[in-house]
C-alpha cells in the first residue's frame, strides 16, 4: 500500500503516525494492498482556496477529500480492488482550534479528520441522516480501534510506533 504524507503546512505534525493511522484505516476497510493515498497538510490559506473552487464556500475547512479510482472497501473475506484513492487535504490550523472546542489534543482531531476523510474517499458521505449515522459510527469504532491499538503498542514496546 502507498500512502504519501506532505506537510506543506507551517505546522510540525507528525507524518509516520498519520500514514500508519491511514494503513489501520484501509486495512480494517479491507481495501486492496495495492491502493494508492496521499495525505496533504496545507495551511489556511491553500485551503481557503480549495474549499472555495470546488464546494463553492468561502474560508478555509477542515478536511476535503478528492476520490480518484472511486475505490469502495472490499466485503467479508475480500479486498477492494487496486487503484489510486485518492488525496485527503488536511489543515492544521482548523483541527487545533476544533481541538480546542472540543477539549481533546490537536492530533486526535487530526486523526479524526484524516479517518473522515478517506472515509469520504471510499465513498461514505453524511448529507442524510442515516448517511450521517453510519459514516459518524464507523469513523468512531475506527477511532476507538486504532487508539486501542496505540495502547497495546506503548504497553509492549513503551513507544507509540502504532501498528505497521
Amino acid at each position: 500500500m502507498s500512502i504519501d504524507v506532505a506537510n506543506e503546512s507551517g505546522v510540525p505534525t507528525d507524518e509516520t503516525r498519520l500514514a500508519r493511522l491511514a494503513r489501520y484505516v484501509l486495512d480494517s476497510m479491507r481495501v486492496h494492498p495495492l491502493a494508492e493515498l496521499s495525505i496533504v497538510l496545507v495551511d489556511e490559506e491553500p485551503m481557503a482556496e480549495l474549499h472555495v473552487r470546488w464546494m463553492d464556500e468561502p474560508g478555509p475547512t477542515d478536511v476535503l477529500s478528492f476520490p480518484m479510482d472511486e475505490l469502495r472497501p472490499g466485503g467479508p473475506g475480500r479486498t477492494s480492488d487496486p487503484g489510486v484513492l485518492g488525496d485527503v487535504i488536511i489543515c492544521p490550523q482548523v483541527a487545533a482550534r476544533q481541538a480546542e472546542k472540543a477539549g481533546h489534543p490537536t492530533q486526535d482531531e487530526i486523526d479524526l479528520l484524516c479517518t473522515h476523510g478517506i472515509l469520504h474517499l471510499l465513498g461514505y458521505d453524511h448529507a442524510e441522516p442515516e448517511e450521517h449515522k453510519e459514516m459518524f459510527g464507523l469513523q468512531g469504532e475506527l477511532l476507538a480501534g486504532w487508539r486501542h491499538s496505540l495502547e497495546q503498542s506503548v504497553a509492549q514496546t513503551g513507544t507509540e510506533d502504532g501498528p505497521r
